[in-house]
């Protein structure tokens, strides 16, 4: 089997990428980042779902991006009920570029040509890491600053939420037998894993299913 680096971050999208990888065939090395976020209740769902869907190996590799802060993920910032203009207070500053690093040092010692992350361009928060040029760029500079993008077949990286509506995600997890009831994307989850009910990422999440006309299992705090 082929194998594939996956970035499982425990959120409903990371967990439908996966799911995509596995029935492409890929062996799945599913990683996961402890990155100072704001709670741990999303890598206790990354370990759920990375299991539930049959991942060969999960690790999760710590970076502490508290010690720059600047976003209400990783400082001590208020994160709001709803987006405004502009990019949004709970963008990590270069979390994706430092999180696909990673996830392409790992493929390079596994020997896997293959990357999967779950970024999202059309029912996304605004964050200018989620975009197709930012994968391609990322893509290309693989390919460049690698033994294997230089000596080996490539280095492709899957971004297949891309420009898919959240309803549509939620649909295709659906399909793929994904148990979202397992997951976690509320920026502001309590240490059970219960949302908030009231951030742009439970928004987000609660309009997909409700677009899709899918029961939507999260559970929130009362």
């Amino acid at each position: 089997m082929k194998k594939a680096v996956v970035l499982v971050s425990g959120g409903m999208d990371s967990a439908v990428v996966l799911a995509m990888a596995r029935e492409q065939g890929f062996a799945l090395h599913a990683l996961s980042v402890s990155y100072g976020q704001r709670h741990t209740s999303e890598l206790d769902a990354a370990q759920r779902v990375a299991r539930a869907l049959g991942a060969v190996e999960h690790k999760t590799v710590t970076v502490d991006l508290r010690a720059f802060g600047g976003s209400a993920l990783t400082a001590d910032i208020e994160v709001p009920d709803a987006g405004g203009p502009g990019i949004p207070v709970t963008y990590v500053p270069a979390r994706n570029t430092i999180m696909l690093s990673l996830a392409l040092g790992w493929a390079e010692v596994l020997g896997a040509n293959d990357l999967f992350c779950g970024v999202n361009a059309v029912d996304y928060s605004g964050y200018p890491d989620c975009r197709p040029a930012f994968i391609e760029a990322f893509e290309r500079l693989a390919n460049l600053a690698t033994k294997a993008g230089v000596e080996g077949a490539g280095i492709r990286v899957h971004a297949p939420l891309l420009r898919l509506g959240k309803a549509d995600i939620v649909r295709e997890g659906q399909r793929l037998g994904v148990d979202f009831a397992q997951t976690v994307s509320c920026y502001r989850a309590d240490g059970d894993g219960r949302a908030c009910g009231h951030c742009d990422a439970c928004r987000l999440r609660a309009e997909g299913f409700a677009a899709a006309g899918i029961p939507d299992p999260t559970r929130y705090v009362p």
